[in-house]
């Protein structure tokens, strides 16, 4: 690929494995997907978890964490993590940053004979705020460096690259549509269903991102005592913090409704063999592809799905699905009813989102853009 070094490809972001996101799940099937086609990987990250080693092999990738001495937001501060990430690209052919990362322009700038590609993931939208216009300000301009000195910039999609607040930087750098390489999960056992009727869920970090007030109000808005909802996914241990009172508020008393909790790896397959329909009602810019959707759909259940840049490509590209606008739960509770009521091809759909989306098709388009950068200097 590239001059021989001790690592092919260090691939730097704040929260890896076992922390749960979209983006982290994305770095991990990349890493691990490269380490199985034989190239080695090492993720440079912070130390989420105090009880986390500095250091191990997960899966063939090579972990190292640096030490977290506080938190803000969603964000961790990390002293040791810029300089340990320079150090480790400098021993590497590719340096990856997987962005949105407050450190990414220091490290770009301070990165200078490794070739850099920025995995470019969302824009960061806080609530309105002196304070969080100022996090959002800093947070664009350490982007754009990073954009500027990388050999290519990859995005998740080109609809959501051109609305992103950073597109007048993507633009003049050359630019990649390569989505979140989706899991093909084997076929599990509907051993969370309860009923007769139809099961829509939810599988995802319990934020108020995902707008799932909408989607509990979208569900109660069906007239039949045997549909369900099965919400699943972490509340306790979220970046940020979790909104899961505001979920439970929606939920009121109605039984039909359950909050799995967390799922772990090995219960997900089970889940999406349990529901007939997938929701992903995300309210803003911070979700711009939603990666179990993608799962869900390659598993043949299709998606109810935000307009929102990114979000509704999967269903726009596949037809696996209905889109409906951000806080609609009156489209929500039609879209739940249209999927319902028609005799969809699930099959046909699965394989259309298969031929896009499976992380063995991702990896390859990783492996070919690798092949084409200058060697380090």
């Amino acid at each position: 690929m590239m001059a021989e070094r001790e690592y092919d490809v260090v691939l730097a972001l704040n929260y890896y494995s076992p922390y749960v996101s979209g983006v982290s799940e994305a770095a991990r099937v990349i890493a691990e997907g490269l380490v199985a086609s034989g190239l080695r990987v090492a993720v440079v990250a912070g130390r989420h978890e105090a009880g986390l080693p500095s250091r191990e092999n997960l899966n063939g990738v090579e972990v190292i964490r640096t030490a977290v001495v506080a938190r803000f937001g969603k964000g961790i501060i990390s002293p040791g993590f810029v300089p340990m990430v320079v150090k480790v690209a400098r021993r590497a052919r590719l340096l990856l940053l997987n962005a949105p990362m407050l450190e990414a322009g220091p490290i770009a700038a301070a990165v200078r004979h490794t070739p850099i590609i920025t995995i470019y993931q969302c824009d960061v939208t806080l609530p309105p705020g002196l304070l969080n216009r100022i996090q959002e300000t800093v947070l664009d301009a350490s982007h754009r460096l990073a954009v500027r000195r990388s050999q290519s910039v990859v995005v998740s999609s080109e609809d959501y690259a051109q609305r992103s607040r950073l597109w007048p930087s993507f633009r003049h750098r050359p630019m990649l549509v390569i989505p979140p390489p989706s899991v093909l999960r084997p076929a599990g056992k509907p051993s969370y269903r309860s009923s007769e009727g139809v099961h829509v869920g939810f599988l995802g970090r319990i934020v108020e991102e995902k707008g799932l007030e909408y989607l509990v109000e979208g569900f109660r808005g069906l007239d039949d005592p045997d549909a369900r909802l099965l919400i699943g996914g972490d509340y306790q241990k979220v970046a940020g913090g979790s909104v899961i009172d505001k979920v439970r508020s929606a939920i009121g008393g109605d039984p039909r409704i359950t909050m799995l909790g967390f799922l772990p790896n090995e219960s997900i397959a089970d889940f999406y063999s349990s529901i007939d329909i997938f929701a992903l009602p995300s309210v803003n810019a911070l979700e711009a592809f939603g990666l179990v959707q993608v799962e869900a759909m390659m598993a043949g259940v299709p998606s109810v799905a935000s307009d929102l840049a990114g979000v509704r490509m999967p269903v726009r590209n596949t037809g696996f699905g209905v889109i409906v606008p951000p806080k609609d739960p009156a489209a929500i509770t039609a879209a739940i009813i249209r999927l319902r009521d028609n005799d969809l091809d699930r099959e046909a759909g699965a394989a259309a989102t298969r031929e896009r989306y499976q992380a063995s098709t991702v990896i390859d388009r990783y492996r070919e853009l690798f092949a084409q950068l200058p060697a380090p200097h």
